[in-house]
């Protein structure tokens, strides 16, 4: 599932890149993920009151929180994919998670 969910991940990050003229190279992979963290923040700032919410609803505050961890998702795995990262195994040694019987 891990690997299927990072397919769509890479296909539309490559779609993209190659509709904007972007070349993704090794640093664009942790700038991006970088980039959108900062943009989780600035919704968290608002979602908290932290940050001015500019005239957003408490519904769209909760849209925009949900995208933008979607981004940190998707770039996450972009960023495993592009260094050769198994997260699925990265994940149980390290959160020790057990394996399913």
């Amino acid at each position: 599932m891990l690997s299927d969910l990072i397919q769509q991940f890479e296909k539309a990050s490559a779609t993209y890149a190659a509709a904007n003229g972007l070349e993704r190279d090794a640093d664009w992979f942790v700038l991006k993920l970088l980039e959108e963290m900062g943009e989780l923040t600035q919704i968290w700032n608002k979602t908290t009151g932290r940050g001015r919410r500019k005239g957003m609803s408490d519904e769209e505050l909760a849209m925009a929180l949900a995208d933008e961890t979607a981004d940190v998702l998707g770039h996450v795995l972009l960023f495993a994919h592009r260094n050769g990262l198994d997260l699925a195994a990265a994940v149980e040694r390290k959160w020790r998670f057990l394996p399913q019987a």
